[in-house]
């Protein structure tokens, strides 16, 4: 090899390889506003992918986790990037605060109680009346041991109703919190992460599908998805994928047809909607939509 060319080759290694980190991919992604084009679920565990494979999204997961966690990050809603974290088989792209239920974020809606003790009175009753052989003073001394309980039980149900509301309380915020707390993707690869991932160029094929990285206004010139034309309804608008069941038919009306299907143990059902772009066929998976497709009428 020619010695000038080893001082070239060796920056033009080297300046793959820097592309090629952690790091690269912080400097490039971080702090930029990208557009998601469907519906993220309010958890940490967010969106599975699976790069070039024959279904690179997890729709099973996606619908379980949407409907369990609500929706963090709609679709069309401008989101910041807030950190990329290169794991040993996916990366983590993290999204208006990588999603709520992390470490020291409060998941649990449980309020703890006890039951109240029973009183002095109460116990010293119980031993007494055992021994007591006069049949009035036995009935009295049972009467106030009822009365006793009685109390105690008052006791109970007040605090079940307190903790009851606490704990919807508890709840209520939890589910505020996961709405603030964006979302994830977590790009796997089962095998281990490959050298050729860790560029920008090959993270945004990745998520190209799910994520505008265009700035704003030029996403509308383009599909939001595969499948789904540009076009819009002169009605309301066409739906978009990772919407309600309940959210599609107040858009489109009800349906016109409903039917359902088993693929292997996932339950799926279509329905179409007439609008005035023709007819809507879409498929949901646990009530949220998955695809869709319009026929001219």
């Amino acid at each position: 090899m020619h010695k000038c060319l080893v001082p070239v080759l060796l920056a033009a290694l080297t300046g793959r390889l820097a592309a090629q980190s952690e790091a690269a991919l912080k400097e490039y992604f971080e702090g930029k506003t990208v557009t998601s084009r469907l519906a993220l679920p309010g958890t940490e565990d967010g969106v599975d992918v699976y790069p070039g494979t024959a279904r690179p999204l997890d729709y099973p997961k996606y619908a379980s986790r949407l409907k369990n966690y609500g929706t963090a990050i709609k679709p069309g809603e401008p989101v910041t990037v807030t950190k990329i974290r290169v794991k040993s088989k996916h990366i983590e792209f993290q999204l208006g605060g990588g999603g709520y239920g992390t470490f020291g974020d409060e998941t649990s809606s449980n309020v703890s109680t006890q039951e109240a003790p029973k009183t002095k009175r109460e116990k010293n009753l119980e031993a007494e009346v055992k021994r007591e052989t006069d049949p009035v003073k036995k009935r009295a001394m049972n009467e106030e041991l009822d009365d006793l309980k009685a109390e105690r039980e008052r006791e109970n149900a007040r605090n079940r109703s307190a903790v009851a509301e606490a704990e919807e309380h508890r709840k209520e915020n939890v589910r505020q919190r996961r709405l603030e707390g964006g979302s994830r993707f977590n790009i796997r690869y089962p095998a281990g992460v490959p050298a050729e991932a860790l560029t920008p160029e090959s993270l945004t094929t990745a998520l190209a599908q799910y994520l505008d990285f265009e700035p704003t206004g030029s996403a509308a010139a383009r599909p939001s998805i595969p499948l789904q034309p540009a076009a819009q309804s002169t009605r309301s608008g066409l739906p978009r994928k990772g919407m309600l069941l309940q959210d599609v038919d107040a858009l489109l009306g009800a349906a016109a047809k409903r039917s359902e299907r088993k693929e292997g143990t996932l339950r799926v059902e279509t329905r179409e909607y007439a609008t005035p772009d023709g007819r809507v066929t879409a498929e949901f998976v646990e009530g949220v939509l998955i695809r869709y497709r319009i026929a001219s009428e």
